[in-house]
């Protein structure tokens, strides 16, 4: 009997598509192009649970929508293949990270063939992949080789004027006094300014993994993977100069279609303040030259590039307080705090950076804690007064952010007016409090506080529980030079960013949040990043690097048996010692080491996809122009803020070198919603996995005692037991109950719990849809005997073309929730009719099969069709088939709804007023009131004001 049987039909049809390539794009197909792209999955051991496939799922059936719909549709499949988890299976295991990575990458490609999502496998690629290490090392040179001019002028793609611009560092202007002590020092001048370079640079040091971690890796000061302890320490990193494209990053968003939420978490990650740069004089070492002598020649020479070493330099988003720093604070990993330590203070000094060290960045942004610092014995010069303010090393001050050196400002910061109740520092105010601020803080903490004027403000601001931190009027603020009393704060600011100009001594300044992307990774399993390093003939470096030559790209990882992180900054290459050394020219060189983080292959892989076989460039230039920008991207919230900036930066570069015609990468933006699991646990409380559950009828029971257990919805976890293989669900219902599952829960941005008996009851409808068409009581396959050639009745006409008009109106907005709830409602309603018209059949194949390809094909081939149903016309509503003929209006009584008459659609007002006053119901409620109004909406209601 022909009973709908989803494993066989899965099978024949996932057989048909790979067979034919039904769904390869072509660049000539003369259509109109949609790119849909899938964030890259991980390759991970366990493999898909059914909260992947959710997006998946949703771009799948879009694509499938669009090509019926006549578009060219390119959607590829890859992975994202290098990493820690891969690493460290290979250390703990001893098996080569390749090895696991190609097995798993065989599990997932299984899973996603099995789910029949229609990609175009001749473009899959890994990240581990030969050929794609060489143009991501590639586009890592280019990076090397390029340096931001920031006062270039050009036009963009849509022809606005804009400035700064990525260049060749061939096009670095070079300093004539760089360029008169040689080639060396021009090149060094170079290496410091581009894109690409290396700096000693405070990191997140795990020893326990033996690298590098990123802030977002660290959680508590441990580290995510394996909760190892963490410290910050001063490395040699590779760092991506990303900080020059800030505002282009930030000004960029505004052109694309993503959610608002995205949007203003990445403008907030860049953090753009508008402030001063302030040098505070500390004396020549050894103590030569004085302040007004270092004053003069400033004013004389002007603000320089670098502070020198006389002076501390600062960066402060409120130089209008410049009279009211007390104090500075230099990050403990601030290099002049070894020069400023005095030798009585050295002991406290060190012992406080040991323990910084083991604190986590987030937790010292987040100031969690008591108030800690330490005096170095060391003094600065203010520069507007003169007065020496001593300097103190604190973790509340990052060496990553502004110079690493803050002026503290107890009068006007919070955090510096704890830190200096606590250590007994001046406090000092610079800004009259406004009276909406006294007011609140009068409100807040009454008693003493309670009529707190300005002039008690001053007095008493050591005393007040908080500190006025926002804009006012200028007090005690003046000097020879300048006076900010009587000024608003922006004028004040103005003021004192002028005069520090005119005296050498300070210039406005841009700071971000946004910090320059750490690169390096002191592990085995990622892209070597292709410099050496020239060596003397000693042996040790000289401080030259060059790029390995294109020509000998992709330089590839060397082959080693122990993959276990030595401890030390160099990382596991440092063991491949006939890798190491290199001879060019006559000369001795070192291969760099350190290998790419996984951010690397991800940045650019929407790009190789459009062309992913070409040998002699990472694409090429007319199928990028083809098929770029990616017209939907869809992926989850976690990586709303790094994989998307990282991208766009690297985008933009390519951009600026002429590489890419977009400025852009992805044009529209969808996250789906995290997926939620039931944990189910008997009567003991004992959690049961899922592979140990039947599920029937509605319950959930243990397979082996047949005991119903209790379930609750939480995160999915393995902790939990409640993770849900996807091909759980596949082996019970079948591929397209469960990806018409993923879609039937709910709104795809959403939060859902998954529910086996959820699947069951979409399996359900499939097997009502399967005997709708098909006469499961036949022998063999063949048309259930209602299904005929008889024109559609009206009414069936209706109920058609509003299904086609409903599903059309939920695929175009990816609400494919409420499409398949109008399918439901189809299903409903042709089987309780005598007779179904081939035609409508049809429309309802064709309308599914983007949601649920398999069972369509089969009900597509069994309506006597030949071909695949992939690239069949999309159903058109006819809009008079879902025109009304009438309408329902709601009848109001002084505001109440008191009946409700029924007109012809597009009646008008006449016509509805003398249907709502005849309405016997409405009259019962006007008896001995006289009609004194009548409001018609045509086509919604009438409102009837009486007395």
């Amino acid at each position: 009997m022909p009973v709908y049987d989803p494993q066989a039909i899965e099978a024949k049809w996932q057989k048909f598509w790979e067979d034919n390539k039904t769904f390869r794009a072509e660049e000539s197909s003369g259509k109109p192009k949609l790119y849909v792209l899938d964030m890259f999955p991980y390759p991970s051991g366990e493999g898909l649970h059914v909260g992947h496939p959710e997006g998946y799922s949703a771009t799948d059936m879009f694509c499938r929508y669009k090509r019926m719909r006549g578009f060219n549709v390119l959607h590829p499949m890859g992975y994202d293949a290098f990493g820690l988890p891969a690493e460290q299976y290979a250390i703990n295991t001893g098996t080569h990270p390749r090895v696991t990575t190609e097995k798993n990458i065989a599990n997932i490609r299984r899973q996603i063939k099995r789910l029949g999502f229609s990609y175009d496998w001749d473009r899959e690629f890994a990240t581990t992949d030969t050929e794609y290490v060489h143009w991501t090392q590639w586009i890592f040179l280019l990076l090397f080789d390029t340096w931001f001019d920031p006062d270039f002028e050009w036009t963009d793609t849509a022809g606005k004027a804009r400035k700064g611009k990525g260049r060749p560092i061939a096009e670095l202007p070079v300093p004539a006094e760089v360029a008169a002590r040689g080639e060396r020092a021009a090149a060094l001048y170079r290496d410091a300014h581009r894109l690409a370079y290396q700096a000693e640079s405070p990191v997140n040091w795990c020893a326990a993994l033996g690298t590098v971690l990123a802030d977002e890796e660290v959680i508590g000061g441990r580290s995510e993977r394996g909760d190892h302890p963490v410290e910050r320490v001063m490395l040699r990193q590779w760092m991506l100069r990303i900080t020059k494209y800030a505002d282009r990053l930030v000004e960029d968003l505004d052109t694309l279609d993503w959610p608002d939420a995205v949007k203003e978490m990445q403008r907030n990650w860049v953090g753009r303040s508008t402030g001063a740069e302030v040098d505070f004089y500390v004396g020549a070492p050894g103590g030569a030259g004085s302040f007004e002598a270092w004053k003069a020649a400033r004013a004389r020479t002007g603000f320089p590039d670098e502070p020198g070493e006389d002076a501390l330099r600062v960066y402060t988003t409120r130089p209008d307080t410049l009279f009211g720093a007390t104090y500075m604070v230099l990050a403990p990993e601030h290099p002049w705090v070894d020069r400023l330590a005095t030798e009585e203070n050295r002991a406290a000094v060190d012992d406080y950076r040991r323990r910084a060290a083991a604190t986590s960045e987030e937790d010292r942004v987040a100031g969690r804690g008591e108030k800690s610092g330490v005096f170095t014995g060391g003094y600065a010069v203010n520069p507007v007064d003169g007065g020496r303010v001593p300097v103190w090393i604190a973790d509340y001050v990052l060496a990553s952010y502004g110079t690493g050196a803050i002026m503290a400002v107890p009068g006007h910061d919070q955090r510096d007016f704890e830190f200096a109740r606590k250590f007994n520092l001046p406090i000092r105010a610079v800004v009259a409090p406004t009276p909406d601020w006294l007011q609140r803080i009068g409100d807040k903490f009454g008693g003493e506080f309670a009529a707190l004027t300005p002039e008690g403000y001053e007095r008493r601001v050591a005393d007040i529980p908080e500190v006025f931190a926002e804009e006012g009027t200028s007090i005690n603020s003046g000097n020879a030079e300048v006076t900010l009393t009587g000024m608003a704060t922006a004028d004040a600011k103005a003021a004192i960013i002028a005069e520090l100009g005119r005296g050498g001594i300070g210039r406005a300044s841009v700071k971000y949040k946004l910090r320059d992307w750490l690169f390096s990774r002191q592990r085995y399993w990622g892209e070597p990043i292709p410099i050496l390093h020239e060596l003397d003939g000693e042996g040790q470096p000289t401080g030259a690097i060059q790029a390995v030559p294109e020509g000998d790209l992709p330089l590839l990882l060397p082959e080693l048996e122990d993959f276990k992180p030595t401890g030390k900054p160099g990382g596991p290459l440092e063991k491949a010692a006939a890798w190491l050394g290199v001879e060019r020219d006559g000369r001795r060189f070192r291969r760099e080491t350190n290998t790419m983080p996984q951010w690397a292959g991800s940045c650019w892989y929407y790009l190789r996809f459009c062309d992913p076989r070409n040998g002699t460039r990472f694409c090429d230039p007319e199928k990028e122009r083809h098929w770029m920008p990616v017209d939907l991207y869809v992926g989850g919230a976690e990586h709303a803020v790094l994989h998307l900036l990282y991208s766009r930066f690297w985008h933009k570069v390519l951009f600026d070198r002429g590489h890419v015609s977009t400025m852009e990468p992805f044009q529209k933006l969808v996250n789906q919603g995290m997926i939620l699991s039931v944990t189910y646990r008997d009567a003991a409380g004992r959690i049961v996995p899922y592979k140990s559950i039947r599920f029937e009828e509605g319950k959930a029971l243990d397979a082996e005692t047949g005991e119903e257990l209790k379930g609750e919805t939480e995160k999915m976890s393995k902790s939990r037991g409640n993770v849900i293989p996807v091909d759980v669900p596949i082996q019970k219902y079948g591929s397209d109950t469960t990806r018409l599952y993923e879609m039937f829960m709910g709104p795809l941005e959403t939060v859902k719990p998954w529910s086996m008996q959820g699947t069951e009851g979409v399996s359900r409808f499939l097997n009502r849809a399967w005997r709708m068409i098909i006469d499961e009581d036949a022998e063999s396959l063949r048309l259930n005997p209602k299904v005929s050639d008889a024109p559609a009745g009206e009414g069936q006409l209706r109920v058609l073309h509003k299904t086609i008009q409903a599903v059309t109106q939920g695929m175009e907005s990816l609400s494919f929730n409420t499409a398949v709830s109008r399918l439901m409602e189809f299903v409903n309603f042709f089987t309780a009719e005598a007779s179904r018209p081939r035609a409508a059949m049809e429309g309802f194949v064709l309308m599914l099969a983007p949601m649920a390809p398999h069972i369509c094909e089969e009900l597509w081939e069994a309506l006597g069709h030949e071909e695949s149903l992939a690239y069949a016309p999309w159903p058109e509503f006819d809009e008079r088939h879902v025109r009304e003929s009438a309408v329902e209006l709601p009848v109001q009584v002084n505001g109440k709804v008191r009946g409700r008459v029924t007109v012809a659609a597009g009646a008008g007002r006449e016509e509805s007023e003398r249907a709502a006053l005849g309405d016997a119901n409405v009259q019962r409620h006007l008896a001995g009131l006289e009609v004194k109004k009548v409001v018609v909406v045509p086509g919604k209601l009438v409102s009837i004001v009486a007395k």
